[in-house]
Parts: C-alpha cells; sequence; structure tokens
C-alpha cells in the first residue's frame, strides 16, 4: 500500500504539459511502429515486387496465372525463417536498387540467387510424400484450314516417397536420390558431368561423350545438388511458346475454331522478333486483310469473329514479349518436358555414359510416363498401357533406345505393329505421331560421339561394288528379312549381311523397277476385301483351304507367316468418305488404294461388303456351327452360299 501511495503522490506532482508531451511520444512511438509494420508488409506484397519497386512486369504477369498466384513472393525468395533472417535477406537486396540507379544490369534479367528448394518448395510440399500416377491430355491444333484438334494422352509417373518404404521412384526419384551436376551456363542447359549416389553410397559418374570434361575441370567447377527448382524453375513465371498459346487459347475459345488457319496464322505473326509491340500488332492487324482477300466469303459473315481473334493475339503477343526489357518466350527456359527446351534432356539425351561406355542415363520414354498416344478428333478413345508384363529383358538395358534403331527385325511384330515406322498417321505403333513422328531436337541419339559407341550397322561398301538395285516397290512393308533373311526360300541375303537390320537395307539398296517388270511391280499386294473389325486371325481363313476363299501363297507358308505379319503389305479395299465428323466406310474405286479420307466431293460412295461387319454369336456351349446354320435348321440362320466350305474352326474367327 505504501508503494502505491508514494506513486500516487509522484504522479500528482506532474504538470499537465508533461502529461501531454508524454502521451505525444507514446503516440508518435505507436505510429512509427505501425509504419515499419505495415511498410514492412506492404514492401512483401506482390504487387510492390512486381510494379512498384521491381521493373518486372514480364514476371509479374506471368505470376498472375500460374499455380503460385495465391503464394507471394516473398515465400520463394526469401523464404519462411525468422523474421531476423528475413530482413538480413531483404537488406542484401537493397543492392538491387543500388545497380538499378547506377545502372549497372542487363535486360534481359535473371533470378540470382535462389533459396535451396528446402527452404522455399519443401515448406509447403512434403518431399516424402508419394503422388499417384495421374492422366494428363494435351490439346493441339493443326496448320490447316480447320484447325483440327488432335489431344495427346499419357499418364506421368510422378511417384516420389522414400526408399525405406519401398519407394522413391517415379519422377521425384531425383528428390529421394542424391544427384550432383555440373552446368557449364548460368540457367544450367549444358551439364556435361553428372554424379549419382545410390542407398548404398555407391557412386556413379555419367559425362556427355560429346563434351566430356578433364579430370582438372571436374575437380575446379562448382557442383550443384539437384533439387525441385532444376526441372521446376518456371513454376511461377512461365512464357508459352506461340504455338502453347493459340493452343490455350483455341482449347478455352478466346479465339473462335472457325476461323479459318488462325493456328498456323496466328503463330506465324507471334513468332517473329519484332523491335516494338506496335510493329507487331501492325503485322497482326494485316491478317484481316489475309482473310479479306482469301476467304471473302467467310470474312463477309464473320468478321467481328475475325477482329476479336486478332485482338486476343495482340494480347498473347504483350504476355509473350517485353521488347523494352529485350524479354520473350526464347529468353526463358522452361525445364519441364523436353520439346521446346532441351528440359529433361539436358541428361536424359542417351549421350550421357559411364566411363566404361557400358550404363547410360535412360532416355526411355516410359521411364517418365507412358508412350503417348495421339488421339484425333471424333476417332477412337486411346488405350494407353500402363506396364507391360511381357517386356523383353533387352529393353530394360539403359541403352535400348539407342540400340533399338539397329536392331529393329521381324521379332518386333510380335508385339508390335510396324506398319509405316517412322511415319505420323497413328496407324500404328511405329507410326506415333507423338514418338517417331516428331523431330526431338534435343536428344543426342545422332550425336557423333555416340556413333563411335554404337557403330553404323553396314561397313562402307568398297569403291566400284555398286549395291543391287531392288527390283520391286517397298511400300508397305518395312521388314526385308521377311522375304530376304538368312533362312528364307525367296532370296536370301548373302552371308556377310548376318546381324544388320532392316533399316540399313536401303541405305546401299536403291529401289528401282526394270522395264522387263515394270507392269508386274505395278501391281500391289492384294487388297482386302473386307472391313478388320472383329477379324483378326486371317489365317483362320486364308490358310484353310477353302475354295470360295483367297488362300496364302506357298512361300508365306513355308515362311510360317504370322497373322500379325498380313497387314504389312496387304490394306483395306476400303475407303471412307465424310460427311461433317461422321465417317463412312465405302468401296474404293480401285482395289489397290489403302483406305483414306476421301472429301464428300471426289469420295465414291458405294454399298457395303455382306460381311463388312460380322453378326455376333447370341448363344454359348455350342461348337458344330454348320450342324444348324449349314441347313438353316429350325430358326437358324442359313449361312451364305459363299461359306458353303467353311469349316466349324472358320466361324469363331469372324463371329464372336
Amino acid at each position: 500500500m505504501n508503494i502505491l501511495r508514494t506513486l500516487a503522490t509522484r504522479l500528482k506532482t506532474i504538470s499537465r504539459r508533461a502529461w501531454l508531451l508524454s502521451l505525444g511520444v507514446v503516440v508518435i512511438l505507436f505510429l512509427t511502429l505501425a509504419g515499419i509494420l505495415y511498410a514492412w508488409d506492404y514492401t512483401n506484397s506482390p504487387p510492390f515486387c512486381g510494379t512498384t519497386c521491381h521493373t518486372m512486369p514480364p514476371e509479374y504477369a506471368a505470376y498472375q496465372v500460374s499455380p503460385h498466384a495465391r503464394v507471394s513472393c516473398v515465400e520463394c525468395h526469401i523464404g519462411r525463417t525468422f523474421v531476423g533472417n528475413q530482413f538480413t535477406r531483404k537488406a542484401g537486396d537493397l543492392m538491387h536498387v543500388v545497380r538499378y540507379a547506377s545502372n549497372q544490369y542487363a535486360f534481359p534479367l535473371y533470378a540470382a540467387g535462389m533459396l535451396p528448394a528446402r527452404e522455399s518448395c519443401e515448406k509447403c510440399h512434403w518431399p516424402e510424400k508419394f503422388s499417384n500416377d495421374r492422366v494428363v491430355t494435351v490439346k493441339h491444333y493443326a496448320d490447316d484450314a480447320d484447325n483440327s484438334l488432335s489431344a495427346t494422352y499419357l499418364i506421368l509417373k510422378t511417384g516420389g516417397g522414400t526408399q525405406r518404404e519401398g519407394r522413391g521412384l517415379g519422377i521425384h526419384w531425383h528428390v529421394e536420390n542424391e544427384v550432383d551436376f555440373i552446368a557449364l551456363d548460368p540457367l544450367s542447359q549444358t551439364i556435361p558431368w553428372i554424379q549419382v549416389k545410390d542407398a548404398q553410397g555407391n557412386l556413379t559418374v555419367y559425362a556427355d561423350v560429346e563434351k566430356p570434361l578433364t579430370a582438372d575441370e571436374i575437380a575446379r567447377a562448382d557442383k550443384r545438388r539437384m533439387d525441385c527448382i532444376d526441372c521446376h524453375n518456371r513454376i511461377s513465371h512461365t512464357f508459352k511458346s506461340p504455338a502453347q498459346a493459340l493452343d490455350e487459347a483455341l482449347s478455352l475459345n478466346r479465339i473462335d475454331l472457325t476461323i479459318p488457319l488462325i493456328h498456323k496464322k496466328g503463330v506465324e505473326v507471334l513468332t517473329p522478333a519484332y523491335k516494338t509491340t506496335e510493329e507487331a500488332n501492325q503485322a497482326i492487324d494485316a491478317l484481316e486483310g489475309f482473310y479479306q482477300k482469301e476467304y471473302a466469303a467467310y470474312y463477309e459473315k464473320n468478321s467481328t469473329l475475325v477482329r476479336a481473334g486478332l485482338n486476343v493475339l495482340k494480347r498473347i503477343y504483350r504476355d509473350l514479349v517485353y521488347p523494352t526489357q529485350d524479354l520473350s518466350w526464347t529468353t526463358h527456359p522452361d525445364n519441364i518436358g523436353h520439346k521446346d527446351w532441351s528440359g529433361c534432356f539436358r541428361c536424359h539425351d542417351g549421350k550421357h555414359f559411364t566411363p566404361d561406355n557400358q550404363s547410360a542415363i535412360r532416355l526411355e520414354c516410359n521411364v517418365c510416363h507412358t508412350l503417348p498416344e495421339v488421339s484425333k478428333a471424333n476417332g477412337p478413345a486411346p488405350v494407353i498401357s500402363v506396364a507391360r508384363a511381357d517386356e523383353p529383358e533387352s529393353h530394360r538395358t539403359t541403352l535400348w533406345l539407342a540400340q533399338h534403331r539397329t536392331v529393329f527385325n521381324a521379332t518386333c511384330q510380335e508385339c508390335h505393329d510396324t506398319r509405316n515406322a517412322g511415319g505420323k498417321d497413328n496407324s500404328s505403333f511405329c507410326s506415333n505421331s507423338a514418338c517417331h513422328g516428331t523431330k526431338w531436337t534435343f536428344a543426342g541419339l545422332d550425336a557423333p560421339g555416340l556413333a563411335k559407341i554404337f557403330p553404323p550397322p553396314v561397313p562402307p561398301r568398297a569403291a566400284g561394288n555398286p549395291a543391287k538395285k531392288i527390283p520391286h516397290p517397298i511400300g508397305g512393308n518395312p521388314d526385308c528379312q521377311i522375304c530376304h533373311g538368312a533362312s528364307t526360300i525367296v532370296r536370301p541375303y548373302p552371308t556377310d549381311h548376318a546381324g544388320r537390320a532392316n533399316e540399313t537395307c536401303t541405305a546401299c539398296h536403291a529401289p528401282s523397277i526394270p522395264a522387263n517388270v515394270e507392269q508386274a511391280a505395278k501391281v500391289p499386294p492384294p487388297p482386302m476385301k473386307h472391313e478388320l473389325a472383329g477379324r483378326t486371325q486371317c489365317l483362320g481363313c486364308h490358310a484353310s483351304g477353302s475354295a470360295s476363299i483367297p488362300q496364302v501363297p506357298q512361300f508365306h507358308k513355308d515362311y510360317e507367316f504370322p497373322n500379325s505379319g498380313c497387314l504389312n503389305c496387304h490394306k483395306s479395299g476400303l475407303t471412307v468418305t465424310v460427311s461433317g465428323a461422321i465417317a463412312t466406310p465405302t468401296r474404293s474405286a480401285t482395289s489397290a488404294t489403302p483406305a483414306t479420307l476421301q472429301s464428300p466431293a471426289t469420295a465414291t460412295k458405294v454399298p457395303k461388303p455382306a460381311l463388312a461387319q460380322p453378326v455376333n454369336v447370341t448363344h454359348t456351349g455350342q461348337t458344330k456351327c454348320r450342324l444348324c446354320h449349314a441347313t438353316g435348321v429350325a430358326t437358324a440362320p442359313k449361312s451364305p452360299p459363299d461359306h458353303a466350305d467353311f469349316t466349324d474352326a472358320m466361324c469363331v474367327t469372324c463371329h464372336k
């Protein structure tokens, strides 16, 4: 009580002026503290980082449409840590202001000194979490008048988890394992040396056979531990390519899909390097004249759609190119993927080998995702094989993708459809437009250094000893050794050709048609006179001995041609006519013409063959088909006259 009385007495002695002065000091301190906290919070906000302080409108625009649009800039660039550490790191960024004021910087700008992923990404994304595989659909629009849509389907093997749980697999294997590398450039686009440490502590070194480093260069070079940012480097600031931007605009209906050639013309005007945005806008506006001239009837009815589409192109250009900062979609690589940028192929390019050249960093597509399947609009649904249980051991080696180009032979047809190998029509496994039909700029399979490890399978031919000409067309069948193998009876190749792959045949032997066989050579293998639906066992009818059905030649039997090989040479004798989006099979005008898509104006409409679609069986347990159907006993449908000599075993070949 005495203490309180003493305090009260002292307070009574304080003058009113002193009270007012003290109150003013408190208010000033409070306002100062509030101002400091507000300034701290405001300078940590994305609008401040992107517009007020930094000269970074490109990065800010990309950030606003990124997956991290609701994550503040400082979360990644300063990190989630003690406020004292944050203040220290931010104070270091004052050097940006100094460099800006003293003009000590150059465009385009790149982020430097990023925090390790464990101090940024892993504060939100738990690295030990296992992620299930997920289906990804990528839409593409063709450069034709209809902007034809196709979609690529694949399953990403995201993976993750830890090895102690029996996981640590998939794409996120790179997080669980220690991977160190040396990069020759600040953006880590050229990586000649990689070192991997496995769970047992064993080290494996891979070197680029085209750019090997010396032992001294490796010792002196800075080595970086791989983390999330090495792949997800543009996760918050993505700059799409013109083709990607057009695909997105068309899929979201920002640009009307009915505008002829808009995808092709849009990419054409967005790709050049213009000096100013105004120059780019003029090039885009010039497209209106193109439509007025080349598509006058369409433009007259849809001029509003065309102008709206051109305005979208202008907005896309403003998002992709910033002339005043020398920045565009060409200056900032995106390491996710491996088509527009080297990305995964920086290491997984097929030419990073161990010192003994016995193992390589794998290049196989199905390491990180399934083989892509391409589906056209109104086409059949894609069938994605998650995994194959019968994959041969040869396919599991780290060198398989480099080797398989020189070991292509008849055994491939046991599992794969090899028609039109290397084509882009998606008619077979080997004509997948997303794989063989695409030029992979950054893959290293054609590297000269790799050719020393895998020598060309055909030795140079001696001068003055030209290879024999091929006396027949080689159109339908990519497998020369079906007829010209070492043990065939048609025309076996010489003994010194043993081990040579099919694709090497035409490296020396050029096709020609001598005059004495010119007419015969014009006749291709007989086409099939029925649809393929429901008929997969060709030999069930054509090797049965039935007089009413064309039988395979004797040399087909001698070589034991399999069912899977028939379609390599024999094509369907049916074409299809197109009415809107519906394809209707019709008989081709010439039996030698393979199935194609013809326009309504040129297609010949002929009724379907009688057996175009076999009738399905509606009962089970009966194996003596002809007992009822040969005579049409009771109510059983009677078989057609041309089935007179068919056997019971042949019936189930077509009728399921």
